[in-house]
């Protein structure tokens, strides 16, 4: 007999956020949109977004929290006369639900090229043994 297998939720409707931010939709309440690609790679879980011509050490912030994993950056423009920009500047966020069993004080982030990587560690996932339960009658 199988049983049915709980999904652990932080919050009613955790991919909402991910689904209304997402480019197919482009719901932004604030900001402009971080595009992202994320995957499974042996027992961590990694994020690459593209953020060129970011200072990492002064315009981007990296923060997990309550099982989201969040992106603030900051992106000026330069004092120049250009006659036509079709470069984006401002604000720039994303927030991503981490999957279950993601470690918040495993996370290592690093940027090059344009390109910030977040990888978070998971937990090996236990699955609990069912077990046969005696009907009294």
């Amino acid at each position: 007999m199988n049983l049915p297998e709980r999904k652990d939720i932080r919050w009613p409707f955790p991919d909402l956020l991910e689904w209304m931010e997402s480019p197919m939709f482009g719901f932004r309440p604030f900001g402009q949109i971080v595009r992202i690609e994320d995957y499974i790679d042996d027992d961590r879980y990694v994020l690459r977004a593209e953020l060129p011509g970011i200072d990492p050490d002064k315009d981007l912030e990296v923060t997990v929290d309550e099982g989201m994993l969040h992106i603030r950056a900051e992106k000026t423009r330069k004092t120049t006369e250009a006659h036509r920009s079709e470069f984006a500047y401002g604000s720039l966020s994303r927030s991503v639900t981490l999957p279950a069993g993601a470690k918040a004080d495993d996370v290592k982030a690093t940027y090059k090229d344009g390109v910030l990587e977040v990888s978070v560690g998971l937990a090996e996932e236990k699955k609990a043994a069912g077990r046969r339960i005696a009907i009294e009658h």
